[in-house]
């Protein structure tokens, strides 16, 4: 299964990126590496996270305050948003 990161979820996840990088060096990396491991989670298990508003599905980051939302198609998984969770 393919994995399709909409423009606006790219921007996300590099103002998140920038933002830990400005906290402390090499948070932004450390980010990124949970980031494509919730990736990789949602790609072997997609239809494991219930649908939940417009069909959207989340799957939090772990060790940062942040979901991944995305929606299941036959052939993709298409992030539409890495945002802060609350």
């Amino acid at each position: 299964m393919n994995v399709i990161l909409e423009e606006g979820a790219r921007s996300d996840v590099l103002r998140a990126f920038e933002s830990y990088e400005a906290c402390r060096a090499g948070l932004g990396t450390e980010f990124r590496s949970a980031l494509d491991a919730t990736i990789a989670r949602v790609l072997c298990y997609p239809v494991a996270f219930e649908p939940g508003e417009r069909g959207l599905r989340r799957a939090l980051v772990s060790r940062f305050p942040h979901a991944l939302y995305f929606r299941v198609y036959p052939e993709a998984v298409v992030i539409v948003g890495v945002l802060r969770a609350e």
